[in-house]
């Protein structure tokens, strides 16, 4: 293929201006663009926010990842089928307590493999990457490094920003904006792994009927897209909710089951929003995140929001009959400390 010139790769940029769709070959002609830095900084700058602000379909999504995962993802063998991943696309407006990450810890105590695919903090104070490293985990480590610590750990973590795991493009440009884009969404589903099993949360209750197709369409064949709402601040969060109500796509196969919840539906007490929200600092968000996955009961609301979390995958895989029994199993987990002993065990693995 041949590389676009600047003033063709800036006459779809000029579409997009006039908010106008790309077909997915379109979109991913010019993420491959991205992805080989073949265009200026300021091309790119301006491909970036002229599509998000247009906001993205479908196919724009899946060519971006098409892209994504083509030039600039590490492909890595011998994981588990049953190899899972459980992430948010950032961008949410309401910036919580990393729960995703002390959820996997939950998940994976329960024998279900894990293979997160997260980044540093963009939009948020203290993300995946920041978290798990000022925990022990090694962050930088090779790709290679991680496969071992899944099979051996039962969980491991590909850096999204490293240039183990994105040797080209993810890691300058993710290092160089500080506002959400398509690569939340399409980025952060390229994981090494390639798993087919995922909860996803998205920040936008819009997004997901397109984000469940855009994962059908790359090759997921199980999982939960979820967003949720607070109710005494009116804002939106990449996860399921213990403040308000939460939107749930469940999908298996062709099969797509759509609903909400109140926290009060599955065993969990409705809390106030500024009980799991981030906090000021990296040290203070690593003693909360500590004492939750230990289940001291310290932190008892961040505790519910892990257990509503973990036990939606517990329910989506099995393991409980029910999304409220898989809630009062993950608390359960948690409160006999098998979290905190899957967090000792992987730092042992995949240690610096």
């Amino acid at each position: 293929m041949e590389q676009m010139t600047i003033a063709e790769f800036g006459s779809y940029v000029q579409k997009l201006i006039e908010r106008k769709d790309l077909t997915c070959k379109e979109s991913y002609l010019l993420f491959r663009e991205l992805m080989t830095n073949s265009q200026p900084d300021l091309q790119q700058g301006a491909f970036l926010a002229a599509l998000t602000a247009k906001g993205e379909t479908v196919d724009e999504i899946v060519g971006a990842w098409q892209a994504i995962d083509e030039f600039d993802t590490v492909h890595v063998e011998g994981v588990p089928d049953t190899v899972l991943d459980n992430s948010g696309t950032g961008m949410d407006s309401f910036k919580t307590f990393n729960v995703s990450s002390a959820a996997a810890l939950v998940i994976a105590a329960h024998g279900i493999p894990v293979a997160r695919h997260g980044a540093r903090a963009i939009t948020s104070r203290c993300g995946t990457v920041d978290i798990m490293e000022a925990m022990g985990v090694n962050v930088e480590c090779p790709p290679e490094q991680v496969v071992n610590s899944i099979n051996s750990a039962g969980i491991g973590l590909f850096n999204g920003m490293s240039p183990h795991i994105h040797p080209g493009a993810l890691g300058r440009i993710l290092s160089q904006i500080k506002f959400g884009t398509t690569f939340n969404i399409a980025a952060s589903l390229a994981n090494p792994a390639r798993p087919k099993r995922a909860i996803r949360g998205v920040y936008s209750r819009s997004l997901l009927e397109p984000v469940t197709q855009v994962m059908k369409q790359i090759g997921f064949q199980h999982g939960l897209v979820v967003h949720g709402s607070t109710d005494d601040c009116n804002v939106g969060m990449d996860e399921l909710s213990v403040c308000g109500m939460s939107s749930i796509h469940y999908f298996d196969g062709d099969k797509i089951d759509r609903f909400d919840i109140e926290p009060e539906d599955v065993g969990i007490a409705r809390h106030a929003a500024s009980t799991i929200t981030a906090l000021n600092s990296l040290e203070q968000e690593s003693e909360r995140f500590l004492s939750t996955v230990t289940g001291s009961r310290k932190y008892p609301e961040c505790e519910d929001f892990v257990a509503l979390n973990a036990g939606a995958v517990l329910w989506m895989e099995g393991i409980s009959t029910t999304l409220t029994a898989g809630v009062a199993e993950a608390r359960y987990t948690l409160s006999q400390g098998a979290a905190l002993d899957k967090l000792r065990l992987w730092r042992t693995v995949q240690k610096l």
